[in-house]
């Protein structure tokens, strides 16, 4: 997602120390806020034991969410295609993030993958979610995180699919009645995001919008992907509760 590493660019210290900064940075306010708050970081983390069948059900719809991102971007692109500016930042960043080594790739993913899901969720779904649905109800309050989730990446372009985004992760959230669901389908789709698309990316080649590709990965993930979230046990209670 370009906001933090767009920053990050524009900054002299390293691309990944930037955007692990930047990432961790967003956390502190809800970090402090679990520190003063005694049972905070209960209710923010919700359950803390996730049965292996939720951890793998959570593998496969990052995945899934992956492969639908693909083709809602994809779709998108025949009314609003990322400029040539957009395309170059990407490939920049991508090529930037480019492991030297296995342990140089475990870094970038970490900085890429599994930092910002947890910071973000930890913010998103950890404390907000239940925040406002004590007050709004958990159809509003899922809604309004998901219109945060997207307006703080600073992306136009990923706004539509960073907003849907949202809104699976909060009724996941909900479903789940806990944080490492959402926090293992975010971090698993930023991961494969980072590993496969300069694999399929032809920075030699103008990009052009392929409706039928974009049709048929929306298909499939969406087909995938709600059968899977159906498959993870709902809630009965608040999404702030514990077990």
């Amino acid at each position: 997602m370009l906001g933090g590493p767009l920053q990050a660019q524009r900054l002299g210290l390293g691309l990944r120390s930037q955007v692990a900064l930047g990432t961790v940075l967003l956390a502190v306010p809800a970090l402090l806020v679990l520190g003063a708050r005694p049972g905070a970081a209960r209710a923010a983390l919700g359950k803390a034991a996730v049965p292996a069948r939720t951890i793998q059900l959570s593998l496969l719809l990052g995945a899934a969410l992956w492969v639908g991102s693909i083709g809602l971007m994809e779709m998108q692109s025949l009314v609003l295609p990322p400029s040539a500016e957009t395309l170059d930042l990407f490939r920049r960043l991508h090529a930037a993030l480019a492991p030297s080594g296995p342990l140089d790739a475990l870094v970038s993913l970490t900085v890429i993958a599994l930092l910002p899901a947890l910071s973000e969720e930890l913010v998103m779904r950890g404390l907000l979610l239940p925040s406002l649905a004590a007050r709004t109800g958990a159809a509003p309050a899922v809604l309004l995180t998901a219109a945060i989730f997207a307006l703080i990446h600073l992306d136009p372009i990923r706004l539509l699919f960073t907003f849907v985004l949202g809104l699976l992760l909060g009724l996941l959230r909900l479903r789940t009645r806990s944080l490492w669901p959402p926090v293992i389908v975010h971090s698993t789709l930023n991961a494969l995001t980072f590993a496969i698309a300069p694999l399929v990316d032809d920075p030699t080649q103008p990009y052009t919008p392929q409706p039928a590709l974009g049709l048929l990965c929306l298909a499939v993930g969406t087909a995938v992907a709600w059968p899977l979230l159906r498959a993870l046990r709902p809630s009965v209670d608040s999404p702030g509760g514990a077990a």
